[in-house]
């Protein structure tokens, strides 16, 4: 790993995998523009990527990468692994950004994901065993709603969803939930954005709620505009184990954020776009997976206890 340090010479939460990108077009068995934004998990002992593929017509696809150790050897699907489906009205521009659970209640991965219909990006869901078939369960929530995942485990009988509406142009994370993965309410703002700092335009969540010990673990992307566009930078939050919808340690800073030049150049200049998130029990280590400039896969690397600690000193939120 590359050992990354701040100004002070101190040692940052993230350090970048030393060869990075992990996952470029170049390395993909057929022609594609950008290969970013995946979502992770384990598989019967490897690292599964659902990988966002964008195609020379500007549409996205899904397809599975993996890997044993969860950074090299990646063994990628010969075709597109998911497609929009050609008589759903929510995909017909694509399918992107997806996030995924193991949901215990129901013995099935959950992939949550962003379907771009007539009327705008829609957050849909579908459910596989086994990442070779899949149920499609169609749109959740009305657009405009993007960055959305399930929590793994459900709180008094009610799934939980988090994801990211654009409401009156503005664009905070939302907590929502349902008996039955169909029906949604109880809706209310999480993480708001904050005018004036470096997540003061959109805020979006990352990888999948992360059960630790002093609460859930929420990894999560602010976006400032610049004079040269919105910089995508990433974030931590708690949440309270038991009452999701309370949030109980916030960053005041970005923890990580576009430095390297495959994070400065791509289709979209100065984004660090986390969407899939593993933990080692070996190592201790939290891997990162992010899309990095619209165009590649990067990886960071975190030690599990020295993130908790950092998080558990964070400010209440107000």
């Amino acid at each position: 790993m590359e050992s990354s340090v701040d100004h002070k010479g101190r040692k940052l939460l993230f350090q970048r995998y030393e060869k990075n990108p992990i996952l470029a077009p170049a390395n993909w068995p057929y022609l594609a523009n950008a290969v970013f934004n995946p979502g992770a998990v384990e598989v019967d002992g490897e690292t599964l990527l659902l990988v966002r593929v964008e195609d020379m017509r500007g549409f996205s696809h899904l397809t599975c990468a993996r890997s044993k150790d969860g950074k090299t050897n990646w063994e990628i699907d010969s075709t597109p692994t998911i497609r929009s489906a050609k008589n759903a009205q929510e995909g017909m521009w694509g399918i992107e950004d997806p996030r995924i659970v193991w949901l215990e209640e129901r013995q099935e991965y959950a992939i949550t994901y962003v379907s771009f219909s007539r009327g705008g990006p829609v957050v849909s869901l579908m459910t596989t065993k086994d990442f070779r078939t899949f149920i499609r369960l169609g749109a959740l929530l009305p657009p405009e709603d993007k960055d959305a995942s399930l929590f793994p485990c459900c709180f008094k009988g009610r799934f939980a969803l988090i994801h990211r509406p654009i409401i009156r142009g503005e664009a905070h994370i939302w907590i929502s939930f349902s008996p039955d993965l169909k029906y949604w309410g109880d809706h209310r703002v999480l993480i708001p954005t904050r005018p004036g700092w470096w997540d003061s335009h959109k805020v979006g969540l990352g990888p999948p709620p992360i059960r630790t010990s002093l609460g859930w673990l929420i990894i999560y992307h602010g976006v400032r505009l610049t004079a040269s566009g919105g910089v995508y930078r990433v974030g931590l939050a708690l949440l309270d184990l038991e009452e999701p919808w309370k949030v109980i340690r916030r960053s005041e800073e970005w923890v990580f954020g576009p430095m390297e030049n495959y994070e400065q150049v791509g289709d979209v200049p100065g984004v660090t776009f986390p969407s899939g998130a593993i933990i080692d029990k070996k190592t201790n280590e939290l891997r990162l997976y992010y899309g990095a400039a619209d165009k590649v896969v990067g990886l960071a690397i975190a030690d599990v206890d020295e993130l908790m600690e950092y998080v558990r000193f964070c400010p209440m939120p107000q």
